[in-house]
């Protein structure tokens, strides 16, 4: 026996009869004895206590037995000759450091003379399951004691301040005045006989009518329970039989509907899929007629419904509507398109070589047109995109568009784009508000091929309103109406423009009459805040003058794609860490394939051979552009007004001079100058221009002269011919920058390699 465990229940050592010199408790000479065990023990009430010579007994030197002596200790105590505290020490022999400073009587947090913070059943914790665990407890004279059962446990506050089951925060099943219950008390005798109630919405037991004598289901006469058992079997039974009659038969009609629903439900998306994805011609071919596939119909007014007015712009007004084909009983969602004839010469009763070209084209990043409807005023119908404009969805959601969201929709609008220049399709009007979403991460351009549509007065008269949308309208366009698809790029670029700087107005507070007097100075859109020099140069080669030197949207999608691969180099955005920012619906990057999908073709690639031997006219704009916004000067009188805050950046500021203070090295070891800025702009006017009608200015001229001294050796001259598809194009997709001398690494003015840095080295 290694302690006196058999006596853990002794709480008292009454002293009555005392033993020998008086001792009321001895132990002595016990050599396997390790620790008293006495844990129950609270009080000696009289005689002497003596412990010695015990060689295994530890825990005793713990103990504060004046706690449990009564009167003076010092008298009554004898403890010696047992095993020294710091043996007991050494073994780890001491008291849990649950215990209290009183001591223990042996090992583990159940032989503490009293506890440092609660007890459980007489053995130590840190505390009671006053707020979670089970079951709740509350505590008394730091004794943790368990809530009655009827107490409901409550979360994050105490289930009860007593053990009874009137001191519970809340019952678990009914409360019966003071007291939480199992049920309702039913029959129970009372001062004046049985005692019936029921539970209320609130759980809380009511009596009943005082007339019930049976039990009741609520507080009037006519809740009362009071029929005899033969009638309260026959109702059970025939309610019964209603019961489960009426479950089968709701089953049934239930089963029946939710098969017609999926049966008209997996028809009509058949139906719609052949409505929405069949292409069918509207008529035989004659021998003599060109094939043409057309994917569009011809619809009857009967076969269409407007439900609301969706918009109106300068070509027509918006309707959502439904397209009901003709024998069908399904009802598709689609947008329907009126444009009428502001003359009042001309219907559109025929069906043009036009309407069916635009009927043919079928991309998946253009809106297809389902169909038309010729009349006194053509309607023109496509699928519904409930997502609505790209414009409305970047202004609602930037908080949330990331830098591959962004890009990716840079490369289908140029996709697009591409497709409609393929099939000789001159948009016209491309905006962001003229871009549909089909789902967050895939783009559709709409409204292609409209304007030609038009009878001659009627473009002329739109081309005079106050819609029109001069702000992203080439300077051709303005003046003269050429429309073609390099003024299409013009517009491009201002729609990228919307996209990186999250649906802003360009040319925020000018009237429509000053931006064609602005451009022609050389004015263009600031450098939106996300977008680094790469991509803002892109969108400046879109606007350029001559729409000769303006990249082809092949290109454009080519080098979106390549800015695709690597977006956080491209676009910087930053978040704000508030609670309400969640980006993380982020699409993927491009897969390979569809990055390869774009890839230049390989007359499209670089020749290195032919970059030596570009004409004048290419490095005058490549000498432009490398200059910051701050090294030209050019005097105007509206320069207050003109500022980069009203949303766009002036391209003719400083002096030319001034930056020839830095230099760098220049092609054959020439000193010409660095940009002091990261927001190089070209000019908007070019020397090449004077050949075409317009006017060098003198600030214009002094630039060349000076842009030329900085050149290493002059470059034969070549036609233009197809130059916007050769050298200059590339040109201008590769960021223009100082050449670096051999066996160094390019680098643009963001600090990184350029792409065909190693190409150049070589």
């Amino acid at each position: 026996m290694h302690n006196f465990s058999v006596f853990s229940n002794l709480t008292t050592i009454g002293g009555r009869s005392l033993y020998n010199r008086g001792f009321s408790l001895l132990i002595m000479k016990n050599l396997n004895i390790t620790s008293l065990g006495l844990r129950s023990l609270r009080e000696i009430s009289a005689g002497r206590i003596y412990i010695s010579a015990n060689r295994q007994l530890c825990y005793h030197h713990s103990l504060n037995w004046t706690r449990l002596l009564r009167g003076p200790a010092e008298e009554r105590l004898d403890i010696k000759h047992n095993r020294p505290r710091r043996d007991c020490v050494a073994e780890g022999k001491v008291c849990d450091r649950l215990c209290s400073s009183g001591g223990c009587w042996g090992p583990g947090p159940g032989q503490c003379l009293s506890c440092r913070n609660y007890s459980r059943g007489g053995v130590c914790v840190t505390h009671c399951n006053f707020l979670n665990g089970e079951p709740r407890e509350f505590a008394h004279e730091a004794e943790c004691f368990s809530c009655h059962p009827e107490c409901r446990p409550m979360e994050g506050a105490a289930t009860c301040n007593g053990s009874g089951s009137d001191a519970c925060a809340q019952c678990a099943h009914f409360r019966d005045g003071p007291h939480c219950v199992n049920s309702c008390p039913s029959g129970v005798l009372g001062a004046k006989g049985p005692i019936y109630k029921y539970p209320d919405a609130q759980n809380e037991c009511r009596p009943c009518h005082e007339n019930c004598t049976q039990g009741c289901k609520g507080p009037e006469l006519q809740d009362c329970l009071g029929q005899t058992l033969a009638l309260i079997s026959k109702t059970h039974l025939a309610v019964g039989l209603t019961v489960v009659v009426g479950l089968a038969v709701i089953f049934l009609i239930l089963g029946g509907t939710f098969l017609y629903w999926r049966g008209r439900r997996i028809q009509n998306k058949r139906a719609m899929r052949r409505y929405l994805e069949r292409g069918e011609s509207i008529e035989p071919l004659d021998p003599s007629e060109k094939a043409n596939k057309v994917l569009a119909r011809i619809f009857k007014e009967t076969e269409l419904r407007k439900l609301k007015v969706l918009g109106s712009g300068v070509f027509g007004t918006v309707h959502k509507g439904v397209w009901i084909p003709e024998g069908e009983s399904i009802k598709i969602p689609v947008c329907i398109k009126v444009i009428e004839d502001k003359s009042g010469r001309q219907s559109f009763q025929d069906v043009t070589d036009h309407m069916l070209a635009i009927g043919s084209l079928d991309h998946a990043h253009i809106v297809r047109l389902l169909g038309l409807c010729p009349g006194s005023s053509l309607q023109l119908v496509t699928q519904y995109l409930p997502l609505g404009s790209l414009l409305d969805h970047v202004r609602q959601h930037r908080g949330a568009l990331g830098p591959q969201l962004l890009l990716n929709w840079g490369v289908q609008i140029a996709k697009g784009m591409y497709y409609l220049e393929e099939h000789g399709m001159v948009h016209r009007n491309l905006a962001a508000r003229n871009v549909l979403l089909k789902s967050p991460s895939q783009v559709q351009v709409a409204d292609f091929g409209v304007a030609d549509l038009l009878p001659p007065d009627d473009k002329q008269l739109l081309h005079s309103e106050a819609k029109t949308p001069i702000k992203w309208m080439a300077l051709e366009s303005i003046h003269f109406g050429k429309y073609t698809h390099q003024s299409d790029v013009w517009s491009y670029g201002v729609t990228v423009w919307e996209l990186m700087t999250f649906g802003a107005e360009p040319y925020a507070g000018l009237r429509l009459a000053e931006v064609p007097d602005l451009l022609e100075k050389g004015e263009r859109l600031a450098q939106p805040q996300i977008c680094t020099i790469d991509v803002y140069m892109v969108m400046v080669k879109c606007w350029m003058i001559d729409e000769n030197i303006r990249p082809t949207f092949k290109e454009l999608a080519n080098e979106f794609t390549r800015m695709a691969r690597d977006p956080p180099r491209y676009l910087v955005i930053k978040r704000d860490s508030g609670p309400g920012i969640s980006p993380g619906a982020e699409p993927p990057a491009l897969t390979n394939k569809e990055l390869e999908e774009v890839e230049l073709e390989p007359e499209l690639e670089l020749d290195l051979d032919l970059e030596a031997e570009e004409d004048g006219l290419a490095t005058t704009l490549g000498s432009a552009l490398s200059l910051p916004v701050g090294t030209l000067n050019r005097p105007r009188g509206s320069q207050s007004l003109l500022s980069p805050s009203s949303g766009y950046m002036p391209m003719n500021q400083g002096n030319l001079g001034e930056t020839c203070q830095e230099s760098a090295v220049c092609g054959s070891g020439e000193r010409c100058p660095r940009p002091a800025s990261l927001h190089p702009v070209p000019r908007g006017r070019l020397a090449s221009e004077s050949s075409e009608g317009h006017v060098m200015t003198g600030s214009e001229a002094e630039l060349q002269e000076k842009v030329s001294m900085c050149r290493s050796r002059s470059r034969s001259p070549r036609p233009r011919g197809d130059s916007a598809y050769h050298s200059q194009r590339h040109s201008l997709l590769t960021p223009v920058t100082p050449l670096s001398p051999p066996g160094l690494e390019e680098e643009d003015v963001n600090g990184y390699v350029m792409p065909d840095a190693h190409l150049k080295g070589a």
